[in-house]
């Protein structure tokens, strides 16, 4: 079982939170027609509806009760507003968790993505007990691999051909990132 953090985690410029039903109709508007997201987010579907949001906040629920994951919302501090999704997930039995991110458009290029994977990755270490964070990265996506880099990930290697994308018709590399409990500041 893995424990919604009380009080919710932050760092006074973005607060990590469980998904809501009042974040539906936010969710909807951060997601649906956003080609870059969906872009590298093939599972995505669009258009991005209602019945999606409500769908994902029931699966984000469920989740955390059955402990295989830890989805939040990524808001702003000072006003609430969702700015996008962070989560953790564990994979395997052996202490080894992997990350995983997303940011609404008009607030991407601000740090904000770096922060949450900070915050979450601290969690993950100190209060889950993870002792390997993975992070992949479409190998095509270099604004995601340099907020791993940012948030102190270390590039591994790559992962050849792991995965079809339907949305853009091709095989996908990815580049794999990790980090320890002793690399975090």
């Amino acid at each position: 079982m893995i424990a919604a953090p009380d009080p919710p985690l932050t760092d006074e410029v973005v607060t990590l939170r469980q998904w809501e039903e009042r974040d539906v109709a936010t969710l909807v508007e951060c997601i649906d027609g956003d080609e870059e997201m969906t872009r590298w987010m093939d599972a995505i579907p669009q258009p991005y509806l209602d019945a999606e949001a409500r769908t994902w906040i029931e699966q984000a629920s469920s989740f955390w009760r059955t402990g295989t994951s830890a989805p939040f919302a990524v808001t702003d501090t000072e006003t609430g507003d969702v700015l996008g999704g962070v989560g953790f997930a564990w994979i395997g039995d052996e202490g080894v968790g992997e990350v995983g991110y997303w940011l609404r458009s008009e607030a991407r290029g601000r740090g904000l993505t770096r922060r949450a994977v900070r915050l979450v990755s601290r969690w993950s270490f100190e209060e889950l007990g993870c002792e390997r964070l993975q992070l992949r990265a479409d190998a095509d996506n270099v604004a995601s691999q340099r907020v791993a880099e940012k948030a102190g990930f270390t590039r591994e290697g790559l992962l050849r051909s792991v995965h079809f994308n339907p949305r853009q018709q091709r095989r996908v590399d990815f580049v794999m990132f990790s980090l320890l409990p002793s690399e975090v500041d």
